[in-house]
């Protein structure tokens, strides 16, 4: 099937094909990313007003909605410009009034002739203890009275449309909708109580009260689950085209692991021990690995990526990891070098800082198979680095690498096996909204020998008395990071934030005691700076978040975070992971400024009493919801129009089975249900994935 399908055409054609639609509204419509008719079936009400009948006002409790048949009682204009006209009106069994403002009384006249029967509907408040309508919603002769349904949906507006309109756009393209054949899981569909696609969009569009709007209503759970199953087989057309790609078979003799196991001063534990498994397995598979190694801060993940690295070596071939930063990089080659020695392995690093001779010299030995495993920055996928037999390439910090990178480096040619890090606990249903596509292993266990950090939330108006404590732990020969807050969105402010910090410190801790670091500096004078800390010069970093991810400095003991209630959890949870590295015992203190938000005390809670970075992560989501957790920007997390990833979570691992076993049963989605599949990522707009089946 090459094109869309030709049941999806009314659903794909111009919106001003609809009902109500001109050309204006179109473009008003399309400024909220609302293109064709389908987009409008995908947008569904928020709210919804209970327009039933009565006979009458009486015994309703002021202020509420009401509908009720009337007859129409005198008019009685303003006697100011300003005043209100009011229309007397009866039902069953007492009288009320409706209000208009600047109104024209022709015009009332002419829709509210006196004597005459009306239906009328709108919100009833109770002034100078007189019942009254302001405005009423709907005014209609009681042969009309179809017009009104009991129950209004209501739909979130783009500026310039109004709710009649946008009413009248989703009817139309609610008669468009076509019957389509089932894609879902036929047991499933039972067991949940699911309607056929056709009626969810029906009965969706169409509550009859609250618990029509819960997330967990059929109609809804239905739709969603439709959303995260096109977006999980598109994951999994990936991960199986991945898979098509021969890997390269690694089997290791282990010589080369035991000897690194035998210099460690301590066991592995048995996440590691897990996680060394499923990659050794992985690596010695025909397919090639494509999986995620996700561990808490301090979980012991650079063990397991040299483990897997040395699978590679053992087997004849070469390894690389690469790192989001230079200073990263570095950092991983002083931890890995004494190990590779022990093995007696040859390992190098490459970073954008090696040139002329240098550089060339690296890349001849890399080619000839002289260096065994590299390290490096992104720049060791340049052009004319060329390996001899790369069996393993190591993605660290994964939340800046998202899938279309992870298909990048599978067409640059290279059939290694993929390990991707990341340090950030992601929940769950993030985790398969992200990397469906891959196979996860989890370390969530924390090493022997990793101390418990004391955390403490200190207002910023007790700033002398932290001063004092960290003159005391200097005088001790302990080391201090100092977080600055981000200001707002622009670089200079937060860059002043810390020019300021540095120099206050610097004056009362003395000179030579304090260093810098942020964003805007040259990269040689930050990793001088990051050099200095590391090497015990200066006792006190002052910086900007630049030092989340990965700094390893076990003499560190005291991480200060200025306005620590302007930081997400995740990022507090991270930055905290940067102490607590070695013997003593560490403290991270979180200042805030007063008055704290409600979310802002309750982010600083959580941290106080828990260093479990999976719950944390799990609080996060629930507070800031799934687009900030990890800067939709960048994350490469899809937008659902209605699956709700916090409220959902088990839906997106249901589909995700799904989409596999789909996958897995009919490749080429040719069976029935395989057909209604592809009908249904055509719904959906996943072009890639129809593109993944046709050059399948």
């Amino acid at each position: 099937m090459t094109g869309r399908p030709e049941p999806l055409f009314p659903l794909f054609a111009g919106l001003e094909t609809l009902d109500g639609v001109g050309p204006k509204t179109a473009k008003l419509l399309a400024q909220a990313d609302i293109e064709a008719p389908r987009d409008l079936l995908y947008g569904l009400p928020y709210a919804v007003i209970d327009r039933r009948r009565r006979s009458t006002i009486r015994g309703v409790e002021p202020p509420q909605t009401v509908t009720v048949a009337v007859t129409v009682g005198p008019h009685r204009a303003p006697r100011s410009r300003s005043g209100a006209y009011r229309v007397l009106v009866e039902d069953a069994e007492t009288d009320f009034q409706l209000v208009f403002f600047h109104a024209r009384g022709d015009y009332l006249r002419r829709i509210l002739p006196e004597g005459a029967r009306r239906l009328v509907s709108g919100r009833l408040e109770i002034f100078d203890g007189m019942a009254q309508m302001v405005h009423p919603d709907h005014i209609l002769p009681p042969e009309e009275e179809a017009d009104i349904p009991e129950f209004e949906p209501v739909y979130h507006l783009t500026h310039g449309v109004t709710q009649k309109t946008m009413t009248k756009a989703v009817r139309s393209a609610r008669a468009r909708a076509p019957e389509l054949s089932e894609w879902a899981d036929p047991e499933l569909v039972a067991r949940e109580g699911w309607p056929v696609w056709r009626d969810a969009i029906e009965a969706a569009h169409n509550p009859a009260g609250a618990d029509d709007l819960s997330p967990n209503a059929p109609a809804r759970a239905r739709l969603a689950y439709d959303e995260l199953l096109a977006h999980q087989m598109t994951l999994a057309l990936a991960r199986a085209r991945a898979r098509r790609s021969p890997g390269v078979q690694s089997h290791g003799d282990g010589r080369l692991r035991s000897k690194v196991l035998a210099a460690l001063p301590y066991r592995p534990t048995g996440a590691q021990t897990r996680a060394m498994e499923e990659i050794t397995t992985d690596m010695a598979a025909p397919e090639r690995m494509n999986r995620l190694l996700q561990g808490d801060v301090g979980a012991g993940k650079t063990l397991v990526a040299l483990m897997a690295l040395l699978v590679a070596v053992e087997a004849g071939g070469q390894g690389v990891m690469m790192a989001p930063t230079e200073i990263l990089a570095r950092q991983h080659m002083e931890g890995l070098l004494p190990l590779a020695q022990a093995a007696g392995v040859v390992i190098e690093i490459l970073t954008g800082r090696d040139k002329g001779t240098e550089r060339a010299a690296k890349l001849t030995a890399l080619k000839r198979g002289d260096i065994q495993i590299l390290l490096g920055t992104h720049a060791v996928f340049q052009a004319d680095v060329a390996f001899d037999d790369l069996r393993l390439a190591i993605v660290d910090e994964q939340h800046r690498f998202g899938v279309r990178q992870r298909m990048e480096l599978a067409e640059k040619g290279i059939s290694a096996d993929v390990l991707v890090m990341t340090a950030t606990p992601i929940p769950r249903s993030l985790a398969l909204a992200q990397y469906g596509d891959m196979d996860v292993s989890v370390l969530d266990e924390k090493p022997p020998g990793r101390k418990p950090i004391t955390t403490a939330v200190v207002s910023t108006e007790r700033m002398d008395e932290v001063i004092g404590r960290l003159r005391k732990v200097i005088a001790e020969g302990r080391q201090c990071y100092w977080v600055c807050p981000l200001v707002d969105e622009s670089e200079l402010s937060d860059l002043i934030a810390a020019e300021d910090r540095f120099r206050r410190l610097r004056a009362v801790l003395g000179e030579g005691v304090v260093g810098l670091v942020h964003g805007q500096m040259p990269v040689a004078e930050k990793d001088a700076a990051m050099a200095g800390f590391v090497a015990g010069k200066t006792q006190v970093l002052v910086a900007t978040t630049v030092i989340e991810v990965g700094v390893n400095v076990p003499n560190a003991t005291i991480m200060v975070i200025e306005r620590a209630e302007t930081f997400g959890l995740a990022q507090l949870h991270q930055l905290r992971g940067r102490v607590g590295r070695g013997e003593a015992a560490s403290t991270c203190l979180l200042l805030y400024q007063a008055p704290l938000s409600e979310g802002g005390r309750r982010r600083l809670e959580v941290l106080r009493e828990t260093e479990d970075g999976f719950r944390i992560a799990d609080t996060d989501l629930q507070m800031r919801g799934a687009g900030d957790l990890i800067g939709t920007a960048q994350s490469g997390l899809p937008k659902f129009r209605i699956a709700d990833l916090e409220r959902q979570a088990g839906l997106m691992e249901i589909a995700r089975s799904d989409a596999r076993h789909l996958l897995e049963a009919d490749p080429a989605l040719e069976s029935d249900r395989g057909r209604a599949a592809r009908v249904l990522l055509w719904l959906m707009r996943q072009d890639r994935a129809i593109r993944l089946i046709s050059v399948g």
